[in-house]
């Protein structure tokens, strides 16, 4: 999944402009660092395709996935206007979405990360990610 996530994500940044494949990266070697399985970090690759419009629901559908970690995918994928608690329901609802959500949460709120950006987003990144960590019961990163 390396390669597709990659591919799809090709030329996207993050935040403080570093490319977007870092991110996916970082989060399918915290999910293989916490444990997790090949549907895992599978998932972890395509964390947030779906939710960034650069792999459809359809692709996703038709992807020759395991369905586990498709449902992974799906849990993961914030939907438009959705709660936070809605969306940390279905995380906790989906066996092994919380461990790829913890390895995507513990790299967005890496200091190293956040100190690259200004002050206001840094701020607001950091409670987003707190409240989102106290929602899923995982505690401190």
């Amino acid at each position: 999944m390396e390669a597709v996530a990659r591919a799809a994500h090709a030329g996207q940044t993050d935040k403080a402009g570093r490319p977007y494949a870092e991110h996916l990266r970082a989060v399918a070697e915290g999910v293989r660092e916490r444990g997790g399985d090949a549907d895992q970090i599978a998932a972890a690759w395509l964390h947030d395709a779906v939710e960034d419009g650069v792999l459809s629901g359809q692709w996703l559908r038709r992807a020759a996935l395991s369905s586990r970690t498709k449902d992974i995918v799906r849990a993961v994928t914030k939907r438009a206007g959705e709660p936070p608690e809605a969306y940390a329901a279905r995380i906790l609802a989906t066996p092994g979405a919380l461990l790829v959500k913890e390895a995507d949460l513990a790299h967005n709120a890496d200091p190293a990360r956040l100190a690259v950006l200004d002050e206001p987003t840094r701020t607001r990144l950091a409670g987003k990610y707190a409240r989102m960590r106290a929602l899923l019961g995982l505690g401190r990163v």
